[in-house]
């Protein structure tokens, strides 16, 4: 199959779009027919040279959805025609964590768009270990971000943050692609939510996606915090890393945990070991959903408990602009690309 695709050709330098052909599926793969992927900051992280298992030449993205037109000889799951969507790597599927349903830890794991081909082409290549089907009544843009965005949010809230019902959830980072969705995941499981967010713009929509109150982290946002929800919050979903850290940590009521998704500027946060120890606090990360994770992200965006947030498509020639726009939070919701 001949088609257009983006390339990180070198580290640090902009994406160049090119002619390619996609090779026929491995024995365990399927061929995967995409309208639209979605960009996530990662993948700006990873064209910076954050992520030292990057190997260009490669194809970045790994919000990966579609028809499956190929399959490979030993792939007895699935069958062409059927509509699926990809976690964001590949699992080994042997290992201790694969077999225990924790495949989003295997060490093995091959992710798309870093040291696989990805996302950003019209055809892709996919591990029939990495799908799970697509219930109908679900929009391509929430098929294509179920496993980076709704799944790994579901992820971090249920499974590693331990929430529900009434649960009081902070959201740093409220307004970008992670936490437009995180904000509607987080009032499906019925928690209570405040968005903190820098763009003053972004508020009213947060508020329109269901956030309870809407808060300014510009200059620290714990005292905001503790004005609302006097115990602080017990969890806080953490989206944006060093900016946000600190007031994340101090936001916390006894016992309250920071669960962290994402990190824009990677470089050392402080750490007061003594405050956690005293507040019996918790600082967890979270990578990425399982297929488990997947199907349940899929299922509340049937329901219509979560819906797309996206800011635009935009044609594969304009990803850089993209990369651009989105490092100056000019978005709100996802940005996706047609292909």
């Amino acid at each position: 199959m001949f088609m257009k695709a983006a390339f990180l050709k070198e580290i640090g330098k902009d994406l160049v779009v090119e002619n390619f052909t996609i090779a026929e599926p491995e024995s365990e793969q399927v061929t995967i027919e995409q309208d639209i992927t979605g960009i996530c900051y990662r993948d700006i992280l990873e064209k910076e040279g954050f992520f030292p298992r990057m190997k260009p030449p490669i194809i970045p993205g790994h919000e990966i959805s579609g028809i499956i037109r190929k399959v490979g000889a030993d792939v007895k799951e699935f069958r062409i025609g059927e509509r699926v969507s990809s976690l964001i790597y590949e699992p080994c599927g042997f290992c201790e964590q694969c077999v225990s349903g924790h495949e989003n830890l295997c060490p093995r794991k091959k992710t798309y768009g870093e040291n696989i081909n990805g996302s950003y082409t019209k055809y892709v290549n996919v591990s029939q270990r990495s799908l799970v089907r697509v219930p109908d009544g679900v929009s391509r843009e929430l098929a294509s971000i179920a496993a980076c965005v709704t799944g790994m949010v579901y992820h971090a809230l249920d499974t590693v943050g331990e929430g529900g019902y009434g649960t009081r959830v902070v959201i740093t980072g409220a307004g970008g692609g992670v936490g437009s969705h995180a904000i509607q995941v987080a009032k499906a499981i019925g928690a209570q939510v405040i968005a903190a967010t820098s763009s003053k713009w972004k508020e009213e929509t947060l508020y329109k996606l269901g956030a309870d109150f809407v808060i300014n982290s510009s200059e620290g946002f714990d005292k905001e915090v503790k004005k609302i929800w006097p115990d602080g919050s017990q969890i806080v979903l953490e989206n944006t890393g060093n900016a946000t850290f600190a007031s994340s940590l101090r936001s916390l009521a006894f016992g309250g945990r920071v669960v962290v998704i994402g990190n824009l500027e990677p470089t050392p946060v402080p750490l007061p070991l003594g405050m956690i120890i005293l507040k019996g606090n918790r600082v967890e990360g979270t990578i990425s959903s399982t297929r488990n994770d997947l199907r349940k992200a899929l299922d509340l965006s049937k329901k219509g408990l979560v819906k797309e947030v996206k800011h635009d498509e935009r044609n594969l020639e304009e990803v850089n602009q993209a990369f651009e726009d989105i490092k100056q939070r000019k978005n709100i919701g996802r940005i996706m690309l047609k292909l």
